[in-house]
C-alpha cells in the first residue's frame, strides 16, 4: 500500500518557492501522489497609514483577495489551478500547514530559508513545520533559492538509531522506497569517546570495535523484526559530523530520518534534526 499519496506544498511566493517547484512535481510523478499547494497570509499584516483611511474589516478582506488572486496565479504552468488545488488560510504559517496537512495529508515538501545567515533555521515557519506536523516532512537544501537535483529515485539512505522509534522509521523508509523502486542503504553514528579524533568510515567493515559490533548486532536485531537484511555503513565521530560524513559517500536522493514522537517544551525535533537540516547536502526526509 502507497505511504505517500497526497503532498502539501507550502508556498509563500519566495524564489526559493519557485526553485522547488518542480522538485515537487518529480516527487510527485515518482509516487503518483496528488499535489496541492497552501498558502498562509496574515491578515493584520496592513499598516497603520491604511487604517487612518479605511475601516480594519476592508483592509482585510482586501488582503486576503490579493493573496488569492496571488495563489492562484504563483506557479501556475508547473501547477495548473484546474489539476492542483489551492488552499488558503489566514494566520500563523506553521500552526496553519499542520493543521491542513492533518485533513487528509500524508507528506508535505517544503524548502528552508537560509536568509541572510544561511546557518539559521530555528524560529523559521520550517522548523516549526517540522517540530508540529504528525505527517513526515521532506525538507530541500537549506539555501536561498537553490532546490534539490531532482529525484532519481537511485539511492535512499536512512539514519537509524537505537531507540524506541528506530523499527517504526525503518519501516517508514522501507515502504517509501519501495514505492519509487530505489534501493535503501542504512547509516549509524557512533559517537567518539575523543572528540578530536577523525570521523571513521567503516564501508567495508573493516574495522571491527566492540562497540561497533555492538551496534551491528542490535541493528541486525532491528532489520530482521522488519523482514530487512540491508547494507549498513557505520560512522565513528560528532554525531553529526559524522553523518554528514557517512552522506557525502553516497550519491542518494535523500537522507530519512526519525523525529521524536512526542511534542513538548522541546518539541518533536530535537538538536539533531535542525542541524542535518540546516547543514545537509541532500533533502531530510523527517519521519
Amino acid at each position: 500500500m502507497p505511504v505517500i499519496t497526497n503532498i502539501l506544498f507550502p508556498v509563500d511566493f519566495s524564489a526559493a518557492s519557485v526553485a522547488m517547484a518542480r522538485y515537487v512535481k518529480r516527487a510527485a510523478a515518482i509516487w503518483s501522489a496528488r499535489v496541492s499547494l497552501i498558502h498562509v497570509f496574515n491578515p493584520s499584516s496592513y499598516n497603520g497609514f491604511e487604517l487612518y483611511y479605511r475601516p480594519e474589516s476592508e483592509i482585510a478582506i482586501e488582503h486576503e483577495q490579493i493573496a488569492r488572486d496571488h495563489l492562484n496565479t504563483f506557479l501556475a504552468e508547473e501547477f495548473p489551478p484546474s489539476q492542483y488545488p489551492r488552499i488558503l488560510d489566514a494566520g500563523d504559517a506553521a500552526t496553519c500547514i499542520a493543521q491542513t496537512a492533518r485533513n487528509g495529508f500524508d507528506f508535505i515538501i517544503m524548502p528552508t530559508h537560509a536568509g541572510s545567515f544561511r546557518r539559521m533555521l530555528i524560529g523559521s515557519t520550517a522548523a516549526k513545520v517540522l517540530d508540529s506536523a504528525d505527517c513526515p516532512v521532506l525538507t530541500g537544501h537549506h539555501a536561498i533559492n537553490v532546490a534539490p537535483r531532482p529525484i532519481n529515485h537511485r539511492q535512499w539512505l536512512c539514519a537509524i538509531g537505537l531507540g524506541e522509534t528506530s523499527e517504526s522509521v525503518l519501516r517508514y523508509a522501507l515502504q517509501a522506497t519501495e514505492q519509487v523502486r530505489g534501493s535503501l542503504q542504512l547509516i549509524h553514528a557512533i559517537p567518539s569517546s575523543d572528540p578530536g579524533l577523525p570521523i571513521q568510515l567503516d564501508l567495508e567493515d573493516q574495522l571491527q570495535s566492540e562497540e561497533r559490533q555492538l551496534a551491528r548486532a542490535r541493528i541486525n536485531e532491528l532489520q530482521h523484526r522488519v523482514g530487512l537484511n540491508l547494507p549498513v555503513t557505520i560512522a565513528v565521530g560528532p554525531i553529526k559530523e559524522a553523518l554528514l560524513h557517512a552522506v557525502a559517500s553516497f550519491d542518494a536522493d535523500a537522507l530519512i530520518m526519525g523525529r521524536s514522537s512526542q511534542p513538548g517544551s522541546e518539541g518533536r525535533l530535537r538538536d539533531l534534526t535542525y542541524a542535518m537540516v540546516r547543514d545537509s547536502p541532500i533533502p531530510i526526509l523527517s519521519v
